[in-house]
């Protein structure tokens, strides 16, 4: 197979207790001086690489299905940004610390999925707040557009923010953010959409924190989208394409053609990917860089070898060999 994207799992991280993972989190690599000292650079950088976090037990365990990981996928292609690793881990503080610093380290732009709703159980504040070395802190900010725009829960009739209770405990672990006091606080915690009190947390300049709801996790990532545009080296993607061709043809049958293309076409920076379509006739090609006329010359050469056409979408050729649907 070519360039076959694996995409797992789900949101709503449900964490363990922190004193359960202390262990755990002895494993996770020191952090070097030099990370916080270029929390500032990281911040302002130009983006050509990017990288996703999925927290989550419930993932990894079957429970719920990631689609967070599929949209940010789709989010980074439209942007012409470089998506180069998708990683779902457990609601383990070690292994949150770990992928944290190395993704930092990495890459430009990280996403985090899950982990920051209001029980014991989830940790991806306090995690990577370890992290990076930094202390949680009530965000005064966050709290009061929680006031403004969270409605009480039916189940809660009776709550205050000015009454002290478990409920009100609970509500503010979710504004309690890891905060650099070297650095601006308006540039640790954006508020990037006017109907959502949820802000995103953003740590060592590059690592930013979303929920796993996805109504959540896309609303914000599209928040972000004007404070990216600038640090783009291709805004919005013109400069990727995607040529997607139909071909009856078995993967098996075209395999040494495009392993033979594959190659040639590489030092270009074009990707070759190759699609089964179960229950279908056709399988799917695409042509995937940077070089557009480069791209368009090879269509001919493509359509004879495997035998078949260049389409728009993978559904646009099927009744043509498929009687059932003419």
């Amino acid at each position: 197979m070519f360039s076959r994207l694996s995409q797992l799992g789900r949101h709503l991280s449900r964490p363990v207790s922190n004193h359960a993972h202390t262990s755990a989190s002895a494993f996770a690599p020191p952090l070097r001086p030099s990370t916080m000292a270029s929390a500032e650079e990281r911040s302002k950088r130009m983006i050509h690489t990017a990288g996703c976090i999925i927290i989550g037990d419930e993932v990894l365990g079957g429970k719920t299905v990631d689609t967070n990981s599929a949209y940010m996928a789709k989010f980074c292609f439209n942007l012409g940004m470089n998506l180069k690793r998708v990683e779902v881990i457990g609601d383990d503080e070690g292994e949150i610390v770990e992928a944290a610093r190395r993704m930092s380290e990495n890459y430009d732009f990280i996403v985090t999925s899950g982990g920051i709703g209001p029980t014991h159980d989830d940790i991806t504040y306090q995690s990577i707040a370890k992290a990076f070395d930094l202390e949680l802190v009530e965000h005064q900010g966050a709290l009061d557009r929680m006031k403004k725009l969270s409605k009480p829960h039916p189940s809660q009739p009776n709550f205050s923010y000015d009454v002290p209770s478990p409920a009100l405990e609970a509500k503010k672990r979710m504004i309690r953010l890891p905060i650099d006091k070297l650095r601006s606080e308006e540039d640790q915690v954006l508020f990037v959409d006017e109907s959502l009190w949820v802000p995103i947390s953003v740590v060592n300049g590059n690592v930013h924190i979303l929920p796993g709801v996805p109504r959540l996790f896309t609303s914000l990532l599209e928040g972000l989208k004007p404070l990216l545009v600038p640090r783009l080296t291709d805004p919005e993607g013109k400069g990727v394409y995607r040529l997607l061709f139909s071909t009856p043809m078995a993967e098996s049958a075209v395999a040494g053609f495009l392993t033979e293309l594959a190659a040639k076409v590489e030092p270009k920076g074009i990707k070759v990917g190759s699609y089964p379509r179960w229950g279908r006739q056709r399988n799917s090609v695409t042509l995937v860089g940077r070089d557009k006329e480069y791209m368009e010359s090879l269509i001919p050469e493509v359509e004879k070898n495997v035998q078949g056409i260049r389409v728009e979408s993978e559904g646009d050729a099927d009744q043509s060999d498929d009687p059932e649907e003419k």
